[in-house]
């Protein structure tokens, strides 16, 4: 038998043909942990920095999800099932693969957002780290789930242009209501970085006159 009609042979039995393609990802998503710690991660242990180390730590299993994933999703499709079926099978492996490249995503922007800190903290004495970085992983959750949650709402046929054109119109308007707030805020951030201030010490307000 030629390896023409094996493949042949296997693609005419669907369930053995969806064990062979799952088994071949599922393979394909150890090998990546395995070559992430055995040479990726030698190879950035050589750098003078240590955050591609940390990123390499934090994405190697996420990868091997995703790629678990993408052959469950092949694997599925071999085996015929009714579309009805199949569409919301679909639709929620694409949604877990894409919660997985957000939750890469956060992983690296916290990685470099506490590099930057420590930088910093390095150069000077102050407890900037310890007031401006929570802020910042905060901020950059936010933003970096937005983002996520705006791919997965197309995967389940929500049209999401109406959507930003609203959340545009209404960012508009808060922004404008939250003016003051906003500005107390980055002024705020500003007397952190400028270190003007720090905890412990007193601030005198003159009385208002009427």
């Amino acid at each position: 038998m030629t390896f023409d009609q094996l493949i042949e042979l296997l693609q005419k039995n669907k369930y053995i043909y969806s064990v062979i393609v799952l088994a071949v990802f599922f393979l394909l998503s150890e090998l990546v942990v395995i070559i992430s710690k055995k040479v990726i991660l030698k190879l950035t242990k050589k750098t003078k920095t240590e955050v591609d180390d940390l990123i390499i730590k934090k994405i190697n299993k996420p990868i091997s999800w995703i790629l678990l994933f993408i052959g469950i999703r092949i694997a599925v499709l071999q085996l015929g099932i009714k579309e009805s079926v199949l569409n919301p099978i679909q639709h929620l492996l694409s949604s877990l693969i894409v919660v997985i490249v957000t939750y890469i995503a956060m992983g690296i922007i916290d990685i470099i957002i506490d590099n930057w800190g420590k930088k910093i903290a390095e150069k000077t004495e102050s407890s900037i780290d310890d007031q401006i970085l929570p802020v910042f992983h905060k901020f950059s959750r936010i933003f970096i789930s937005i983002i996520g949650l705006l791919f997965v709402l197309p995967i389940w046929g929500v049209q999401i242009g109406h959507l930003l054109t609203s959340l545009g119109i209404a960012g508009v308007a808060v922004a404008f209501a939250l003016q003051s707030s906003l500005a107390n805020i980055f002024g705020g951030v500003s007397m952190i970085i400028d270190k003007s201030l720090k905890v412990g010490d007193k601030v005198k307000i003159d009385a208002e006159t009427t």
